[in-house]
């Protein structure tokens, strides 16, 4: 029996060589793609700040509390800085930087209205008067501001009438309430207590509303409206007897005793 030698191993078949590695290279400043991505960032950034900033493009300035009639002078509570756009009208209306206060309207204005630097033109010169009224003849709606017409009778147990010789007196017309006080609330308020009423008036004219009152009770006829003729404002009115006691009944009963 003849024996079988084994075959001898073949040798194994090399592999080709496989493509040279590329070394990965970090970008460049000078890369053109990268230099195009920054502008388009960079320019982004700023239309939208230039948008954003037009968009915002406000400035503070001082509009009214509330309504403030002409021959007002004006106290910080008077005011509140508002923040608005006006453009090119800006120069008109007076900034926040601006301290107005002790200064007086020329003209009526209205609450939330934006003061205007016109408003506060030099009007004719103007005193305060401290009238005393009884809180039975102030009308409950009375503030700081408001304009008001203020009639003298001859006796508060008559009231405004005309009747037994209760003479009427238009004191002074369309005068604006500068301040009050001494006015009480609920129950302390009685008919009998005292409102002092301080109302702005030519200063010509105060010698003729003092002598116009005569030591006479008063009443206080507020009106529903700030604006008023201002050549009229202030002003002490010749008339009296039946063409005022029709208007002073009216705000008597109108007012009524608040206590």
């Amino acid at each position: 029996m003849t024996a079988v030698s084994p075959a001898p191993p073949q040798a194994a078949t090399p592999l080709p060589p496989g493509p040279a590695p590329r070394r990965l290279r970090p970008p460049s400043w000078l890369d053109l793609r990268l230099v195009l991505g920054v502008l388009l960032v960079l320019g982004s950034v700023l239309l939208g700040a230039r948008v954003v900033g037009a968009a915002d493009a406000t400035v503070p300035v001082w509009a009214a509390a509330g309504d403030l009639a002409a021959g007002t002078a004006l106290t910080a509570d008077d005011l509140i800085a508002v923040d608005v756009r006006l453009d090119d009208a800006a120069g008109a209306y007076l900034s926040t930087r601006t301290r107005p206060e002790g200064s007086t309207l020329s003209r009526a204005v209205r609450a939330g209205e934006l003061l205007p630097g016109s408003a506060l033109e030099e009007p004719d010169a103007l005193v305060q008067v401290a009238l005393p009224v009884q809180t039975g003849y102030v009308p409950p709606g009375l503030e700081r501001g408001g304009l008001v017409d203020v009639y003298a009778v001859a006796d508060p147990a008559l009231g405004a009438t005309t009747e037994a010789g209760g003479e009427v007196t238009l004191v002074v017309e369309q005068a604006t309430v500068q301040a009050l006080s001494g006015r009480a609330e609920g129950v302390l308020s009685t008919p009998t207590s005292t409102v002092q009423v301080v109302v702005s008036v030519a200063q010509d004219d105060a010698d003729d509303v003092l002598a116009a009152i005569g030591g006479r009770p008063l009443v206080v006829v507020l009106r529903n409206t700030v604006d008023g003729d201002a050549d009229a404002a202030g002003r002490v009115p010749a008339r009296s007897g039946s063409a005022a006691a029709g208007a002073a009944q009216t705000a008597g009963a109108a007012a009524g005793p608040t206590g």
